[in-house]
């Protein structure tokens, strides 16, 4: 186990060096550069030595491969330098919203998790009853649902009935949990109840699978109690596919809930991806896409060790 757990570890290097040439290549493709943006939206005539100075302040008029490696070299010591548009550095940039972002993925996980296991089983269990049917239309309707448009709807809710919409600045949790929960709660429901309307499907899909195997028949035959069928046998066997779309879940929300963001004004890593590629920001985006690769890494490797509580079947010895 522990030089799996070793292997793992030191597999991730490779995949995020690729992620981390891939993104520096192809964010040099796109036509124009950060400068060229920043003085043509100030309307007025900019002297070409003006620009080729502001180049080379940023180091964009080095060969790429220079550029790449003081880039890398920089990301391996957890320094990811300056911001090309604000000149504030990236880490301090990328700490103030990843709390936020952060956050939230976790609170939507934990409403998905506590709708989708006991939904997805009680359907799975009163199989083609009206149980069954209405917990299906609960979890379509949870696909065919975008978030931001629930979102929406929540606000317009508790405007019209409550004369009241949640905050516009994020506190920290620690802080004033209060006036933070107040806040995050209404994004967390939005976006946690169509993340469950996944997992519902897929914990129905697998518990129907299992409960009709071979060792849930000797298992009611040796004369255990139901529920103890379900749980025992049947949900922990189930929960590996749940799992895997819980994880990845997960690590998409950390920075993928951009339209989510905006529509409640929460200044997230989604929202600061957005605004550093259309400011063609090269280090900040750079840092971002890198950090999204390394969460979806980690979580990876969270989800395999996992399978080993779940299931003492798998083994990675």
């Amino acid at each position: 186990m522990v030089r799996y757990i070793l292997t793992r570890l030191l597999l991730m290097l490779p995949t995020l060096l690729g992620v981390a040439v891939l993104t520096f290549l192809l964010l040099r493709v796109v036509p124009g550069d950060v400068v060229t943006l920043k003085y043509s939206g100030e309307g007025a005539y900019v002297p070409r030595e003006t620009i080729d100075a502001e180049r080379e302040r940023l180091g964009l008029n080095q060969p790429l491969w220079k550029q790449f490696v003081d880039w890398i070299w920089g990301a391996v010591r957890f320094d990811f330098g300056t911001s090309m548009w604000t000149g504030r550095p990236i880490a301090q940039e990328i700490a103030i919203r990843f709390q936020l972002s952060l956050q939230l993925a976790i609170m939507a996980t934990i409403i998905a998790v506590l709708l989708a296991l006991p939904l997805g089983t009680v359907a799975a269990l009163k199989q083609d009853t009206w149980v069954d049917y209405a917990i299906r239309v609960f979890s379509i309707a949870g696909l065919a649902t975008p978030s931001f448009w629930l979102g929406i709807v929540m606000i317009l809710f508790l405007l019209i009935l409550f004369r009241w919409s949640p905050p516009v600045t994020f506190t920290p949790l620690f802080e004033n949990p209060l006036a933070n929960l107040s806040l995050l709660i209404w994004p967390a429901l939005a976006v946690g109840y169509r993340y469950s309307a996944v997992a519902t499907r897929m914990t129905r899909s697998t518990v129907l699978e299992v409960m009709r195997e071979d060792y849930i028949r000797t298992a009611r035959a040796k004369g255990l109690r139901e529920r103890a069928v379900v749980v025992r046998h049947g949900l922990r066997n189930a929960l590996l596919p749940v799992v895997t779309v819980i994880g990845l879940e997960f690590a998409f929300l950390i920075g993928g809930l951009v339209v989510t963001e905006q529509v409640f004004n929460l200044n997230g890593l989604g929202k600061l991806m957005v605004e550093a590629i259309s400011r063609r920001d090269y280090t900040m985006t750079q840092a971002l896409i890198l950090l999204g690769a390394a969460v979806y890494v980690v979580v990876n490797f969270i989800i395999d060790i996992v399978y080993v509580v779940l299931d003492p079947r798998v083994s990675y010895s």
